[in-house]
């Protein structure tokens, strides 16, 4: 459907869910992959279980497809670790055409009740991290004067969400980011752009819910209040709008939020 060949595509995040999907289709369009992902469990949230195994199989599934792809281990939140990943991956393939910035946690709390670390790693991963790999992404994209970057928000960077404050946060913040980085780059050709997905199946939505000792229905019935009945996306829905808006059918798309939420933000 698309033409990525000769494109090289940075993907945080990318060892599991949203991320890998995404690396793994636009590998399958003809597109080089930098995966990047911190390939180790973190403190918070304690559902993370993201291990270098999972970036390695990726490189290895990319290959088996004919692709190539160069993995990272990364802490977004870490300046030199985030330089060095886009070092790495722009010394194999020359550049970075694309940016998909997946990285993010969730996690439950009242906002009067979690602690100052929740609050920071929040907001450290979800929304600092963003910035700080387009930081190092984006003197590329002037240099070729084109380059599209798009940021995984979240339904909850348009609406509050109960417990989710510190989330919320994050995720509004990452609007912001799109629409001033949007005015900033659209003089060098570069498309910005955030979506928002409602609940998706993924690795992510299974540990939140073990965290709340439910199942993930539950937790999706509780949360979501989708207005098309369904309890959440499929990790290929998000796949299908990133591909869509990184390719040339949205070239005159910038600065958007694009919602993908069975009709959430309707209700």
């Amino acid at each position: 459907m698309y033409n990525f060949n000769g494109k090289t595509v940075l993907v945080t995040g990318a060892a599991k869910g949203q991320g890998r999907g995404v690396a793994l289709a636009f590998a399958k369009e003809g597109a080089n992959i930098i995966a990047v992902d911190l390939g180790q469990k973190i403190e918070y949230p304690a559902y993370n279980r993201s291990c270098g195994a999972d970036l390695e199989n990726l490189k290895q599934e990319i290959e088996a497809l004919g692709g190539a792809c160069e993995i990272c281990a990364a802490d977004v939140r870490d300046a030199a670790e985030v330089e060095a990943a886009v070092k790495k991956g722009v010394d194999r393939f020359g550049t970075v055409d694309i940016l998909f910035s997946n990285a993010g946690i969730c996690a439950y709390a009242k906002s009067w009740e979690m602690t100052e670390k929740e609050w920071n790693a929040m907001i450290d991963i979800n929304l600092k991290g963003g910035w700080l790999v387009s930081k190092y992404v984006i003197p590329h994209m002037i240099a070729q004067k084109s380059g599209v970057i798009i940021y995984n928000s979240s339904i909850g960077g348009l609406r509050g969400m109960n417990r989710l404050s510190h989330y919320a946060a994050s995720k509004f913040g990452l609007v912001g980011l799109t629409k001033s980085q949007a005015i900033e780059l659209a003089p060098y050709g570069i498309r910005v752009l955030s979506i928002h997905p409602t609940g998706v199946n993924t690795p992510m939505n299974d540990g939140l819910a073990e965290m709340e000792g439910k199942t993930p229905e539950e937790i999706a019935e509780a949360s979501a209040g989708n207005l098309i009945p369904v309890p959440w996306l499929e990790v290929e829905d998000v796949v299908d709008s990133v591909l869509f808006l990184a390719s040339d059918k949205a070239r005159y798309v910038t600065g958007s939020q694009y919602v993908l939420d069975a009709g959430l933000l309707t209700r």
